[in-house]
């Protein structure tokens, strides 16, 4: 008997460290007029010329039947459970966990199940999920997995530039006037999730100047809390991943690994976006 960790795939974890660390992972949905797909199962590339041909599609949670049998899998073998999904606001996926839960618990009133709300998405949800699962491995039980899970949320943060806002305009995540904003006037904001939500964290002129304000901001973080993990978030633009990867790793000395975002949350920013995941040994205070 030990604890599993469950999370969604909008972490973005690359497949070989979910394997090594035995996370288990439920898709959400893309969904167009004329189907509906499970994101780990179309390619960025293919996403975004159905997405040109039929317009943006809507997202959506699994269905409650996928929860309720990911998770009977996991605690009917006698093991605890902690899920980490993504953020409440961006998904009806943490508020349907919860309902699935309870119902899971009066068949298995042995066992113990907890569900986190990540207030993020892509390698900042990731992240949490791949502490809480080494430490799982470790031996640790839930309760101790799960204050660990949460102490990573308080040491994390995610910094993404979008390549236009005409996606974010779109699908509603940002603030209208701010889309028209940065059309009009060519400025290029770096983005944030905070307190569940994408938000500005701050505005320039070009992609280049966004980049380098968000490596510093990553270099300033460095010096005041201590990086210990960074990975670099992409959509379709791999080679532009690939060199502030490289840059970051001559700073930092350590292995950055390359990422893509897949359609859910891609779906929102569009392509050619880039950005930066990473936690800290000490907890983030601004």
């Amino acid at each position: 008997m030990g604890v599993k960790i469950m999370t969604d795939s909008t972490s973005y974890i690359d497949e070989s460290v979910r394997n090594k660390l035995d996370i288990k992972t439920l898709s959400l949905y893309v969904s167009f007029t004329d189907e509906s797909i499970k994101e780990i199962e179309i390619e960025n590339k293919v996403f975004y010329e159905k997405m040109e041909q039929d317009g943006i599609p809507v997202s959506s949670q699994p269905a409650i039947g996928e929860l309720y049998q990911s998770m009977v899998d996991i605690v009917s073998k006698g093991d605890d459970l902690l899920c980490i999904f993504l953020s409440s606001d961006m998904s009806g996926t943490y508020n349907s966990a919860c309902k699935v839960k309870d119902k899971v618990l009066e068949e298995y009133k042995d066992r113990d199940i907890h569900i986190l709300d990540s207030r993020s998405n892509s390698m900042q949800l990731g992240f949490a999920a791949i502490v809480a699962a080494r430490a799982a491995m470790d031996g640790k039980d839930i309760e101790e997995i799960k204050k660990i899970a949460e102490e990573n949320f308080k040491r994390s943060r995610f910094l993404f530039i979008p390549d236009n806002l005409k996606y974010l305009k779109k699908g509603g995540r940002i603030g209208g006037a701010g889309a028209l904003i940065g059309n009009v006037l060519k400025i290029i904001p770096i983005l944030t999730v905070k307190d569940g939500n994408a938000t500005i964290f701050k505005k320039v002129r070009t992609k280049v100047k966004a980049v380098k304000s968000m490596v510093d901001k990553l270099l300033e973080d460095n010096l005041k809390y201590g990086i210990k993990e960074v990975v670099i978030h992409h959509i379709n633009c791999y080679e532009e991943a690939k060199e502030l990867a490289i840059k970051l790793e001559k700073k930092l000395n350590i292995n950055i690994p390359i990422e893509s975002i897949g359609p859910v949350i891609g779906l929102h920013v569009g392509p050619g976006a880039v950005g930066i995941a990473y936690y800290t040994e000490d907890e983030l205070i601004d």
